[in-house]
């Protein structure tokens, strides 16, 4: 298949840069021809979506303007688009009005002002209301978003711009049962949903194998460090688990962000065991993963899927996290981590899902040996099989992959 990958950027930027580094290698050595059209300028110095050996045809929008796109998308002649949401609404319409178009939602494209689907007052809770006009009626009571009201309306026209081209896409991959649920509600045919979990970053790499025992108590946050992430949530509940708990526990809070300094006092008044080291990459990362005895997710927004926690299962970490959002397709409690109530959150529930996955050794074995074989079952090879039915039950013609491609693949 000639197959258009329609993005934002070309440069790493976060998770749907870090999923299309992944899939792009895998698609071209199946046999597909791919070319990339991206919306931001591009900085070559930096760590890029395409491999350079990939040596992908490109054109970005910023730096040529939409119309010469247009022009490259149509001397190209892709049989099918695979965008990952573009934030230009007609630069997408244009798309989809030319060629069969699959979208994956890696956020709530077209179903909230913010995409972060959640009100951040009176208390931070997920928000399932269905996109549209009265959403601008909550917009400032729950703090939907930031507090000016011509930034209100330009984020409202934009997501009612995606919103209107929801059913014009021949087919949409979700990560989650949850955000399958989702674009349903938003009057999406159920047909054309198609629920594609993300691949394992993680996916191939040999890590050792520490004998975990829960005992050193050591908690690991990863994330960005803003107030819906939860970090806060998380030191909080910090003291309370060790009431429970009887003995002391530590945690790294690892990410960056516009809330760590207020995190760092939070951690310096509640006096804890808190280290901050900031942003790290894939081998320290790993390192950290290592080091820690559970993982917890606090994010206070419901997650389209909390990728993270894959990562930390492949080498046997288990994990809690409040039940929000896609969480709990991976995170299965008593099996590969413990759920918190989600609506609303709270640090004394979160408190005792850590005391659940810490209290005692035995179930703490069990919960690592059953986020391993979770993280398992999100294997890369398996994702871009069902994308590539997906895009050839679109097109209508499927293609058999020569065997000795698979194998090479697999």
């Amino acid at each position: 298949m000639r197959i258009l990958i329609a993005t934002s950027h070309r440069n790493m930027v976060g998770g749907v840069e870090k999923y299309l580094q992944q899939i792009l290698p895998r698609l071209a050595g199946r046999g597909h021809q791919l070319a990339l059209l991206y919306e931001y300028r591009f900085d070559p110095g930096k760590e890029r979506v395409d491999p350079s050996s990939l040596d992908l045809v490109a054109c970005g929008t910023e730096e040529s303007g939409v119309d010469a796109g247009l022009g490259f998308v149509r001397d190209w002649k892709p049989e099918v688009v695979y965008s990952q949401g573009l934030e230009d609404a007609h630069l997408q319409s244009a798309l989809l009005d030319r060629y069969p178009t699959v979208f994956y939602a890696h956020n709530y494209v077209g179903t909230c002002i913010s995409q972060e689907k959640c009100h951040s007052f009176p208390t931070p809770r997920p928000c399932d209301r269905q996109f549209g006009p009265a959403c601008l009626t909550l917009y400032h009571p729950r703090r939907c978003g930031g507090l000016n009201p011509i930034t209100m309306w330009k984020m409202y026209q934009r997501s009612a711009e995606s919103n209107a081209l929801l059913c014009k896409y021949a087919a949409i991959l979700v990560a989650s049962a949850h955000m399958r649920r989702e674009y349903e509600r938003h009057g999406v045919p159920p047909g054309k949903i198609h629920l594609t979990a993300l691949p394992n970053p993680s996916d191939g790499a040999q890590f050792h194998a520490p004998s975990r025992t829960g005992a050193g108590g050591h908690l690991l946050f990863l994330g960005r460090l803003t107030k819906l992430k939860g970090a806060a949530e998380l030191l909080r509940a910090i003291p309370l688990s060790e009431k429970l708990l009887g003995r002391p526990l530590s945690a790294t809070i690892a990410g960056d962000g516009p809330a760590r300094e207020s995190l760092q006092d939070l951690a310096n008044r509640q006096r804890l065991k808190a280290e901050f080291p900031g942003w790290v990459g894939s081998v320290q990362k790993a390192h950290l993963i290592e080091q820690a005895d559970l993982l917890v997710v606090p994010s206070l927004w419901p997650e389209p899927f909390g990728l993270v926690g894959i990562e930390a299962g492949s080498q046997a970490l288990p994990a809690v996290a409040f039940d929000v959002g896609g969480i709990s397709d991976w995170l299965i409690p008593g099996y590969s981590g413990e759920l918190a109530p989600g609506n609303p959150p709270t640090a004394d529930g979160l408190a005792d899902a850590i005391a659940r996955a810490l209290s005692d050794p035995s179930h703490y074995a069990d919960l690592s040996r059953g986020a391993r074989e979770v993280a398992g079952r999100f294997a890369l090879a398996a994702h871009v099989s069902k994308l590539e039915a997906t895009l050839e039950a679109v097109l209508g013609s499927p293609r058999r992959v020569p065997e000795e491609t698979i194998h090479a693949q697999a």
